[in-house]
């Protein structure tokens, strides 16, 4: 399985997670979302997208779960009235799983819990 991209093919598990976290790129975010059926990124998409990648990229893999997604979203949109509804609105399969496809990291391994 593979996105194709600008004439570049991306490698994808059976779940559509980049094998390489390298291959990554907003194009190719763009057609993840696409594929999850956002049809368009905002302003507040990227926040969630560029938060994961460097808690990913820059923290040891970390992938944040949803309380500790809701919390920064809260401080980086100035906005304490942000909760799950509202990220559940911008990635509606489950904005840390799904934000972390759209996002080109490997699927997440937590088993629930904070």
């Amino acid at each position: 399985m593979a996105y194709e991209v600008n004439g570049k093919t991306i490698e994808i598990d059976k779940n559509g997670y980049l094998l390489n976290v390298d291959d990554w790129n907003e194009e190719v975010a763009k057609v993840i979302a696409a594929q999850e059926g956002i049809e368009e990124l905002t302003q507040r998409h990227w926040d969630v997208i560029n938060y994961l990648r460097d808690e990913y990229l820059n923290n040891a893999g970390k992938q944040p779960n949803m309380r500790n997604i809701v919390k920064v979203m809260q401080n980086t949109w100035d906005d304490k009235q942000v909760n799950a509804k509202s990220l559940y609105e911008l990635f509606p399969k489950s904005p840390d799983k799904e934000g972390s496809k759209v996002a080109g990291l490997p699927e997440s391994r937590r088993k629930g819990g904070y």
